[in-house]
């Protein structure tokens, strides 16, 4: 207990000073100031315990926060991947011979793919572009069948079927591909 917990004066102080002292009435007194004080100890623990609970929600609706504005786009953005693969295979499509004659539609298919990809830049959709003869790896790619082709070791990507996409830092889609499966010589 600190100075100002301490009463002014003892009960002896006052019984020497030749005051009459109700001792019952003290002692009672005495029992409520130190009943108040475990009160005070016990509000104030709980205070603070408050106060740290208001402080961690705040954080934790940061977090969700945060994560809803990055995250929140992702069934939007998992739905978009097919238009992005339907245009990427029309313009691999494109024959050379079709390609002067259709020039201007080529064209406009290649600005709205760019527009795209630009899109999907600014809202942190990144696409994971596997090559042929990369290791598999099971974090980002799908192996969607393997295959034995001489000249390449086991677990090396052999065809790639499809792009993979990155949002943020989460695995929207996996790349798809196809695999190795030659033995060791």
């Amino acid at each position: 207990m600190s100075d100002k917990d301490e009463p002014l004066q003892s009960l002896d102080e006052l019984a020497a000073e030749g005051d009459e002292i109700d001792f019952d009435a003290a002692a009672e007194t005495f029992d409520e100031i130190e009943a108040l004080r475990a009160e005070r100890d016990d509000f104030r623990d709980k205070f603070m315990r408050a106060l740290a609970d208001a402080e961690n929600t705040r954080k934790r609706s940061e977090r969700d926060r945060r994560e809803a504005e990055n995250y929140g786009g992702s069934k939007l953005a998992r739905d978009m991947l097919p238009v992005y693969d339907n245009m990427r295979r029309a313009l691999q499509s494109a024959e050379d011979s079709e390609k002067a004659v259709n020039a201007a539609l080529l064209e406009g298919v290649e600005l709205t793919m760019r527009e795209l990809i630009s899109v999907f830049k600014k809202h942190g959709i990144d696409p994971i572009v596997p090559e042929v003869g990369d290791k598999f790896d099971p974090k980002i790619h799908q192996a969607m069948f393997e295959a034995p082709v001489p000249g390449t070791k086991a677990g090396e990507i052999i065809q790639v079927a499809a792009e993979g996409f990155m949002l943020y830092d989460r695995l929207l889609r996996p790349a798809q591909v196809g695999v190795s499966s030659m033995p060791a010589s």
